[in-house]
């Protein structure tokens, strides 16, 4: 049965504060874990005032203090802005707090533009092979195999489940070489999906970590009782992605009606494109939705993801797709 987990950005809405999306963020969590999600992520983002997640292993400790079960974790550390030593130190404390419960993705962007990257590493020099070599170095602080020649302490046998997070070809391949479960940003770089998928599922070397491909992928989900209202909660994340894209991000705003009108020709096809793995609507319209992108993709795992300027629309979104995927056999 295809699991069902969410990934929180933890925006920060217009009007807001860090403070409040901090809170909204545990709040969320703690709904997710009673609607039967399988975890709760959240990502590194940098230099961005409208995302309140950037000291990443932070948040993680904050929203699994206010659960018991759900696994809780990084989707992901963009491991080029860190030493692994530092990582698996933050990861084994995170592992000794709450045991059992911790996932680490891992990726290679920066989380951020070249300036605020600049700012976070002291240099840009990167050697393309770096991000693997320092997936293994952090295997290898977990496992305490000696390789290295330190103990991270935290972090010496840990039981931290590593992920390899993607949005391209060349993830789905160090996935698959390193015999890792592998997750595919789809909810906003949906582009090489099918193809990454593939690669990964070829390539595949089972490993002690997983004897088989395990693959994730990036869904959007808006869904409240009526397709009107579905539609304009919608609107906020649209929002989003249009000020991004034009260089103009910022907070979170409240959804607009007719927004997707007010574009002209250019505008929704942009939103069509960047956003086609999605579904909007009643909980009828997400079970469908949900339906044709496991029997398209295959997938082992959805993660949703949704941003909702009001917190009890958000919470009410997630109890509509918990319901829409029990419809069509999906573990939440």
């Amino acid at each position: 049965m295809t699991q069902l987990s969410f990934l929180d950005l933890v925006p920060v809405v217009e009007g807001g504060t860090v403070s409040d999306a901090l809170a909204r963020a545990a709040d969320l969590a703690a709904h997710a874990e009673a609607a039967g999600f399988a975890r709760y992520w959240v990502a590194e983002h940098h230099g961005m005032n409208g995302i309140a997640s950037a000291a990443t292993s932070v948040v993680i400790a904050h929203v699994a203090a206010a659960t018991k079960t759900i696994r809780v974790g990084a989707g992901g550390i963009m491991l080029p802005n860190h030493s692994p030593l530092v990582i698996a130190e933050q990861f084994g404390t995170l592992d000794a707090l709450f045991p059992g419960r911790v996932d680490l993705g891992l990726g290679r962007a920066p989380g951020s533009d070249q300036r605020v990257a600049r700012a976070i590493r002291r240099t840009l020099d990167s050697d393309p092979n770096a991000f693997p070599r320092d997936v293994m170095e952090l295997q290898s602080y977990f496992a305490d195999d000696g390789q290295t020649g330190i103990v991270a302490t935290p972090g010496a046998g840990a039981d931290v489940k590593l992920w390899i997070l993607g949005s391209s070809l060349y993830g789905a391949q160090v996935a698959a070489a390193l015999g890792l479960p592998y997750a595919f940003a789809s909810h906003f770089a949906p582009d090489a999906l099918d193809q990454a998928l593939a690669v990964y599922r070829r390539d595949f070397r089972p490993s002690a970590h997983l004897a088989k491909p395990y693959a994730m992928a990036g869904f959007n989900v808006f869904a409240a009782d009526t397709e009107e209202e579905a539609r304009l909660i919608a609107t906020s994340q649209q929002q989003s992605f249009v000020r991004l894209r034009t260089g103009n991000p910022g907070q979170l705003p409240p959804p607009v009606a007719g927004y997707r009108d007010s574009l002209g020709p250019q505008g929704p096809a942009m939103l069509d494109t960047v956003l086609s793995c999605s579904a909007i609507g009643t909980p009828a319209t997400v079970a469908r939705g949900l339906a044709a992108f496991v029997e398209r993709t295959g997938v082992d795992e959805v993660m949703v993801t949704s941003a909702i300027y009001d917190q009890t629309a958000r919470k009410r979104s997630l109890t509509l797709t918990a319901e829409a995927a029990r419809e069509v056999r999906l573990a939440a």
